[in-house]
């Protein structure tokens, strides 16, 4: 019994890669727990083996007494002389006990807790070697399917490849051989299950790890990969030594690895580009297989892109329901939008219109267009009230508005206040320029109101004309004595014939 006790905690051991302590404390603990159930308490109970686990003997550990309250716990002294002769009151005595006098249900009580505490030591042994192994590729085969779920035969552990992590063009038939990526380990009832996944990018970069020794060893580090499982691909590499391709590498002689991948895949679609720290490369790279003509960055801190591109490359650069830009969105992080050459002139032409009124809107330098206004009614902006009250006593035009005021004839007008002569006043200051043009520098009864769109040099041709006449056209006096017209040029008045002589001040 005793050699069948060490080959059987040896044979544990090796099977379910328990080890040896494990298996010890699991007897220990299915031994307490049956003399438990006999005794009704097993803090007493004492196992002890021998070291080379050929035996193991159970004892009872009992308090020497005078009067015994708790016979489990406790022994009077006079039992206790009979089992040893130097014993006293206060000693503890270990009594041997046999396990086979254990009745049914204690060994049956021991029997599960082995068996729950073998279970959950196991579970603990595979979480601790399956722990590690999340993010590696493994093999197994299938086993069966349920609910779109495959449970994959592992060895050790059976693994699960949900439903969501199955890629599209991949049908499996029983014991087909499945390699997946291990994506997390968790604990259920009959065992340890191992969650898998094949759509995972992280899948394609263990198989292309696995294909391109130039990418395990680190010559070549995989920048990023973006995946819509079982359609297309994208991987963004970039060499850590100039001289050696990182696409030309990870595609091989004649695409030797590319088409390893592909099979892997089940022939989904894989372009492989070359990463670089250019926004505007970067986003042409990845919008691979299409050419692109050229990319224009419209937002920098948006991440806003345009890439221009040929007709015959459109349908190429956009790809099946939008799946190419897409994906060149996300391995890119920008957002980027796709126009033909022809769309993008017409594109350019409107953009150019819109900066044109935005520049006009808001420049302060652009000339004004003039037009020549008389009534008060025409100022921008009067109030009808003050238009009314000032046409009621005949003064009409800004002329006599302005004369009015100057006079103070304004303000006898029934119902017109100072405020509202002050508004009309400011109104006239902010939007009338008076412009003298008569021989005598008498002001016109017509005023300019200026707005924002003529052409300047109209304006400075004017200006330049009023100022010609100006000097062309001689100053006119009064004779001191009999004040008829007189000229600068005279040198006697031509009506009292009295001598005439002119004197100019300096100006200070």
């Amino acid at each position: 019994m005793a050699s069948e006790m060490a080959e059987a905690i040896r044979q544990l051991t090796q099977d379910k890669g328990i080890s040896e302590d494990t298996v010890i404390s699991t007897i220990e603990s299915t031994i307490k727990a049956a003399y438990k159930r006999k005794f009704g308490s097993s803090n007493n109970c004492i196992v002890h083996f021998e070291d080379d686990f050929s035996d193991v003997s159970v004892y009872s550990r009992k308090v020497i007494v005078d009067g015994v309250y708790d016979p489990v716990t406790e022994i009077e002294l006079e039992d206790a002389l009979q089992l040893s002769d130097e014993c006293e009151i206060g000693d503890e005595l270990d009594i041997l006990i046999d396990p086979k006098n254990f009745d049914r249900s204690a060994v049956q009580t021991g029997k599960q807790t082995a068996h729950q505490f073998l279970s959950e030591s196991h579970k603990d042994s595979l979480m601790a070697e399956y722990k590690e192994k999340i993010g590696e590729i493994i093999i197994g085969y299938y086993q069966r399917e349920r609910n779109g779920n495959i449970y994959v035969d592992l060895g050790k552990v059976e693994g699960i490849l949900p439903a969501r992590f199955q890629s599209p063009r991949e049908v499996y038939h029983k014991t087909d051989r499945i390699k997946a990526l291990v994506v997390d380990v968790k604990k259920t009832n009959s065992g340890l299950q191992l969650v898998l996944s094949r759509t995972d990018p992280e899948f394609v970069r263990a198989i292309i790890e696995l294909e391109v020794p130039e990418i395990y060893d680190k010559t070549i580090e995989i920048h990023k990969i973006v995946r819509e499982a079982g359609y297309r691909t994208k991987i963004a590499v970039t060499s850590n030594r100039e001289d050696v391709d990182p696409v030309g590498a990870c595609v091989g002689l004649k695409g030797v690895r590319i088409q390893a991948i592909i099979r892997e895949l089940e022939g989904e679609k894989i372009d492989i580009l070359k990463y670089d720290e250019d926004p505007q490369v970067f986003i042409k790279n990845a919008l691979s297989p299409a050419q692109v003509s050229g990319i224009i960055v419209v937002d920098e801190e948006k991440r806003q892109a345009l890439a221009i591109v040929p007709e015959d490359q459109l349908s190429l650069a956009i790809g099946k329901q939008g799946l190419n830009v897409r994906l060149a969105n996300r391995l890119a992080d920008w957002n980027i939008d796709i126009k033909t050459e022809d769309q993008y002139e017409d594109y350019d032409q409107v953009l150019q219109q819109s900066r044109e009124k935005v520049a006009n809107l808001f420049n302060d330098n652009v000339d004004d267009e003039v037009y020549e206004i008389e009534n008060v009614a025409d100022l921008p902006g009067i109030d009808s009230r003050i238009v009314e009250l000032l046409t009621a006593n005949n003064v009409t035009d800004i002329q006599s508005f302005m004369n009015a005021a100057d006079n103070g004839s304004l303000v006898e007008i029934e119902g017109l206040s100072k405020e509202d002569i002050e508004s009309v006043s400011e109104l006239i200051s902010q939007t009338v320029e008076f412009v003298e043009d008569d021989a005598e520098g008498d002001s016109l009864d017509t005023t300019d109101v200026e707005k924002n769109t003529t052409d300047s040099s109209d304006k400075e041709q004017k200006t330049d004309t009023e100022s010609v006449q100006e000097e062309v056209e001689e100053e006119v006096y009064e004779c001191p004595e009999c004040g008829a017209p007189v000229t600068i040029d005279m040198t006697e008045c031509p009506n009292c014939h009295i001598g005439l002589s002119f004197e100019y001040e300096d100006e200070e």
